[in-house]
């Protein structure tokens, strides 16, 4: 017998107008906000700077307590993920710490693997490199190309990560 969900999501951001989680969270009533990345900003790093300084306030104006990255393919700086060390988790495409990236069921592919997965972590200031909180395992079949692989594991993917979230929730995870 499962549980019931212990979280609740309150707020999506996006960097991205057209991000499909958007629509989704609108549909059931939850707050949306979109702070696209301001490409005015010649500098990259302080184009970055700029964005994660608003990130962090809108993050703080609604009383955020832990940030669940979901399609958010940017690598965010040190000054971003100190403050929320150990309540920011990310949820990648492989069996880390194989495949990191944004490359995973490529690299996968490539590489001839013949299992792969989803790994949540939380996030730390490396590249997928945070602490492992749960994995699970896919088989990768002599027909696979990069869409099959993907679409089979999302499916676990959207099973494991609130599984993972509740248990977090629930105060059964800790940062090492």
């Amino acid at each position: 017998m499962s549980r019931p969900c212990l979280h609740q999501t309150t707020l999506v951001v996006s960097n991205l107008a057209s991000a499909t989680g958007l629509q989704k969270a609108e549909a059931y009533g939850i707050t949306t906000v979109i702070t696209e990345v301001d490409a005015s900003i010649p500098n990259p790093s302080e184009r970055r700077e700029e964005h994660e300084r608003r990130l962090l306030t809108i993050l703080n104006q609604h009383n955020i307590e832990a940030v669940i990255l979901s399609g958010y393919m940017r690598i965010l700086s040190p000054h971003f993920v100190a403050p929320w060390k150990g309540r920011l988790m990310n949820i990648h495409p492989s069996l880390l710490p194989n495949y990191p990236g944004a490359h995973a069921h490529r690299d996968a592919l490539a590489d001839g693997a013949s299992v792969t997965g989803c790994t949540v972590h939380f996030v730390d200031e490396g590249v997928d490199t945070g602490q492992i909180l749960a994995q699970r395992e896919v088989d990768v079949l002599p027909e696979d190309d990069e869409h099959s692989l993907s679409e089979r594991v999302k499916k676990i993917e959207h099973k494991l990560y609130p599984e993972v979230i509740d248990r977090f929730a629930a105060g059964e995870i800790e940062h090492h």
